[in-house]
């Protein structure tokens, strides 16, 4: 039977932390306040933007404004300070050439992330991509997925997977009642993610093959 694999984005296919990094301090700086600590934007990543403000200290009301701000930085630098994960490129094609379904699901706009696969000759590998401006909610509810999963004319089953480096993504494949492969970054320690899910790689490109190879 046809494999499908659903990777996410940041964490997983590509390293976009610098850019993230510069857009909330360039954000937090236009409206004259300090910057939060690195580690702690980093511990976010994977919410909406909205709720990464909110979580920082930014108040409901204002953090739009401060969305907006990130975004007009983020547009200008983020295929110049991103860069794809190690064997990312090979992990796609090893993928797509076994004859597996490929899509993202990311909670980082649809918009840029498409253009930094683009950047990257990786878009055209995937069948479905769905951002944060896809659906009304994002993981770890199943939304995203199950979207995903409809426009690629699938149904959740234990050849479907989705590989990513947050608790979020675990959380939401199962709920989506689909296979789940959790992979190592720096934005949740493994100790963290080895509790959301059994199976946990050291990168993309060795969980696709142990997909592959199953």
């Amino acid at each position: 039977m046809q494999k499908v694999i659903l990777f996410d984005l940041d964490g997983t296919l590509i390293d976009s932390t610098e850019a993230i990094i510069e857009s909330f301090n360039n954000s937090f700086k236009k409206f004259g306040l300090l910057p939060p600590k690195e580690e702690d934007i980093l511990v976010q990543i994977g919410h909406p933007l909205f709720d990464m403000f909110v979580n920082l200290g930014i108040s409901k009301e204002e953090a739009q404004k401060f969305v907006a701000a990130y975004k007009e930085n983020y547009r200008k630098i983020h295929t110049k300070k991103t860069k794809l994960l190690p064997k990312a490129k090979e992990a796609v094609k090893l993928a797509y050439n076994s004859g597996a379904k490929l899509g993202v699901v990311t909670t980082k706009t649809g918009k840029y992330s498409i253009e930094l696969l683009e950047h990257f000759n990786l878009m055209n590998y995937f069948d479905v991509l769905i951002g944060s401006e896809d659906v009304k909610k994002h993981k770890p509810n199943p939304e995203p997925i199950n979207k995903a999963l409809k426009l690629l004319n699938v149904t959740p089953s234990n050849n479907v997977y989705m590989i990513g480096d947050t608790c979020m993504d675990m959380i939401a494949a199962k709920r989506a009642g689909i296979e789940a492969i959790g992979v190592e970054f720096k934005y949740t320690p493994k100790e963290e993610l080895l509790k959301c899910v059994k199976m946990v790689k050291s990168g993309v490109f060795e969980a696709v093959s142990n997909i592959l190879n199953n």
